[in-house]
């Protein structure tokens, strides 16, 4: 028997039947269990990211106080490390590619979209987001490690010419009297 994981997932559809199949699809993985909360609001979907965290974010993009990808730098910046596909009707490659340029982590056409291939965009987006996240934190731990070094160089660079001005300074006064 293999264990389960439980994923929590913020819905933010619209469209009622939508999200009843949604869940449905969910609901089919025999690998994982899906907690999947339901909002029909961006404003909605504000409420719920604060009070709580998700592991993954379905977005539609028509909304009825949000159209298109003007939602999606909103909540990147309300759930920061919080992954989101985008769920839409329209088949649009650079809509798509845009949305992942802007920080989604997929993009899903709904009427593409079988049971199978929403499992694996959710676990996809979190493994993305999840490795996303470890180079943020690599990244942020080799520029301060970048910036120790540099002060130690340049340290070093203000020791030598110290050191080379003193050398200079004591040549110089030694050489004076014995010139004399």
């Amino acid at each position: 028997m293999t264990a389960t994981c439980l994923v929590k997932i913020l819905l933010i559809e619209d469209n009622l039947a939508e999200a009843r199949l949604l869940q449905e699809f969910l609901k089919q993985s025999p690998s994982k269990e899906f907690s999947l909360v339901h909002v029909q609001r961006l404003r909605d979907a504000f409420h719920e990211l604060s009070q709580q965290n998700y592991d993954v974010i379905l977005l539609d993009l028509t909304l009825p106080d949000s159209q298109g990808l003007s939602s999606l730098p909103l909540l990147i910046s309300q759930a920061p490390s919080t992954p989101i596909v985008v769920l839409t009707n329209i088949n649009d490659e650079e809509l798509a590619i845009e949305a992942v340029r802007q920080g989604a982590q997929d993009y899903l056409v709904k009427r593409q979209v079988k049971p199978d291939v929403l499992v694996r965009s959710v676990q996809y987006a979190i493994a993305r987001k999840q490795v996303l996240e470890q180079l943020r934190t690599v990244n942020q731990t080799l520029e301060i490690t970048v910036e120790e070094r540099t002060a130690e160089l340049e340290k070093a660079q203000e020791l030598y010419q110290f050191k080379t001005e003193f050398v200079s300074m004591l040549s110089h006064d030694i050489r004076n009297p014995l010139n004399t």
